[in-house]
């Protein structure tokens, strides 16, 4: 699934690398942002390409990994999926084949652990999810709180809806803070939550506690995948 903006003279190509289990709003949050870029052609795609299912939402049409020879930027969202990406062989090697030439490597929430699980974070610090944030260790890279973070070539953003930041971070470095700031204003992003619960640290202790507990239901599972595709990192090293 390829969309073109009809603005700027040749084409910057940007592939939303999904898979089976992503958050929808990790990648269509900056995919809204993206999309507006000048000259930007974005393409949606995925491992097997087709269909693919996020949070109830059916994304249809996907290009395939493997058909696509190139791209400017490469992003790569989370979502609970994330623990069968980390060790997904075929789906890593098209990750690491296209950011290989790619002038940015992105991700969104748990997708740097995806990039991460590819040997692309090795030495750079990186963004992502509070939950898992610590599990980046495991493939040599610093986790960074922020919710934006640059690493030379490499933007990791946080937590789902730090997505949207994410996206005008890269704008701006790409065609200038103007050119962001008239994306921001057309969209209307002004955050203005009605709680101010969204970070671990200024969540309630009891809003923290309940969310924690939901996470933990998956959390050692993550952890075993995270650490075996750490090991399969350190086997090709």
């Amino acid at each position: 699934m390829t969309q073109t903006a009809k603005e700027g003279p040749a084409p910057f190509r940007i592939v939303f690398a999904l898979f089976p289990g992503v958050t929808h709003l990790d990648f269509t949050g900056p995919h809204q942002i993206l999309c507006r870029l000048p000259g930007a052609q974005v393409t949606v795609a995925s491992e097997a390409g087709g269909e693919i299912e996020a949070d109830g939402l059916v994304f249809a049409k996907l290009s395939r990994l493997a058909d696509i020879e190139a791209c400017d930027l490469i992003c790569v969202p989370g979502g609970l999926g994330t623990t069968e990406a980390m060790t997904d062989q075929a789906y890593l090697g098209q990750v690491r084949r296209l950011a290989a030439g790619a002038r940015y490597v992105t991700s969104v929430c748990t997708g740097s652990l995806v990039l991460g699980a590819a040997g692309l974070l090795k030495g750079k610090r990186a963004a992502c999810h509070w939950a898992w944030r610590d599990q980046l260790a495991l493939f040599g890279a610093t986790p960074d709180p922020a919710r934006v973070v640059r690493d030379g070539h490499v933007f990791t953003g946080g937590g789902v809806t730090a997505g949207i930041d994410f996206a005008l971070t890269i704008v701006a470095e790409i065609a200038g803070d103007a050119t962001a700031q008239a994306i921001q204003l057309a969209v209307e992003y002004a955050p203005d939550p009605p709680f101010h619960a969204g970070r671990p640290e200024t969540a309630p202790d009891a809003v923290r506690e309940r969310v924690t507990a939901l996470y933990s239901r998956g959390m050692d599972e993550r952890w075993a995948a995270a650490r075996k595709a750490g090991e399969a990192l350190l086997q090709e090293a």
